[in-house]
């Protein structure tokens, strides 16, 4: 919904009605509140005439003093210097003032960002279940931490050893057998479908004998299947050239040398 026409300032007390009204809702730096006056008017005559007199009788921060003020209350709510910063820059605040901010008030108030870290991930997780690694660093990045304060803070917790990836938490979940029925209708040989779980984190401990039930029950037939992906090529296996670079081919898909042998040379005996 369009917000109506404000009423415009037809004198220069209008507008400076329209700023005291402004910071009294709330403190805003000096970019934000000439953004709000010049929805009010035109003049720029009277909104630099209005800034210059607030910031001079106390009323409006300059945007050193605003930084200064928001740092000492980011600190206190343990806000990290990168969400402090982001924040500011967003409001309009000069970098150069916003980096001399941080570096005064946690000089001032002796700021140990790696404690920080530590008692904010302390107050947020008792332990990490229901929750995985990149989720963690992206809530505590959010927070203005640094990679090296999130692993320091870790490193403090005491349910550190439940924290696992996601692909750890999801491999977890993951059925065995599943999962090589699922890479094998892919077109993929047993190395490569072995490869791909221990890569996922799955436990591979009783691959062996999950395959070979699979291949009892027929589920899984990598000779047939090496077939399959050869039928899927153009290979002239009558050329030497050609007949290794089909090779080769079902070799990077996992296959090994005796289903490959049988599917380039069906009529030998293996």
């Amino acid at each position: 919904m369009q917000r109506p026409p404000l009423r415009q300032a037809k004198t220069i007390d209008n507008v400076f009605n329209s700023a005291y009204w402004h910071l009294g809702q709330q403190d805003f730096t000096i970019n934000e509140i000439r953004t709000k006056l010049e929805r009010k008017t035109e003049n720029q005559e009277w909104i630099e005439t209005v800034l210059a007199k607030l910031i001079e009788n106390g009323y409006l921060k300059n945007d050193y003093d605003f930084a200064v003020r928001f740092c000492e209350l980011s600190f206190s709510h343990e806000l990290g210097a990168g969400a402090i910063k982001r924040k500011l820059q967003r409001r309009g605040v000069p970098v150069t003032e916003i980096d001399t901010a941080i570096e005064r008030v946690t000089d001032e108030q002796n700021v140990d960002a790696f404690a920080m870290a530590t008692s904010r991930l302390l107050s947020r997780f008792v332990n990490f279940y229901g929750t995985n690694r990149e989720k963690v660093y992206a809530q505590m990045t959010t927070r203005g931490f640094s990679r090296v304060e999130i692993d320091h803070a870790l490193s403090q917790h005491p349910q550190r050893e439940t924290l696992r990836s996601k692909l750890a938490v999801k491999a977890d979940k993951a059925d065995l057998t599943t999962e090589i029925i699922k890479l094998f209708n892919k077109g993929k040989g047993e190395t490569l479908i072995l490869q791909e779980l221990k890569q996922r984190l799955i436990d591979v401990s009783d691959f062996e004998d999950t395959l070979y039930q699979l291949t009892l029950t027929e589920n899984v037939d990598f000779y047939q299947s090496c077939k399959n992906e050869l039928a899927k090529k153009r290979y002239d296996l009558s050329d030497y050239k050609e007949k290794s670079k089909a090779y080769a081919y079902l070799s990077r898909k996992g296959f090994g040398s005796d289903e490959i042998k049988e599917a380039m040379n069906p009529d030998d005996d293996i």
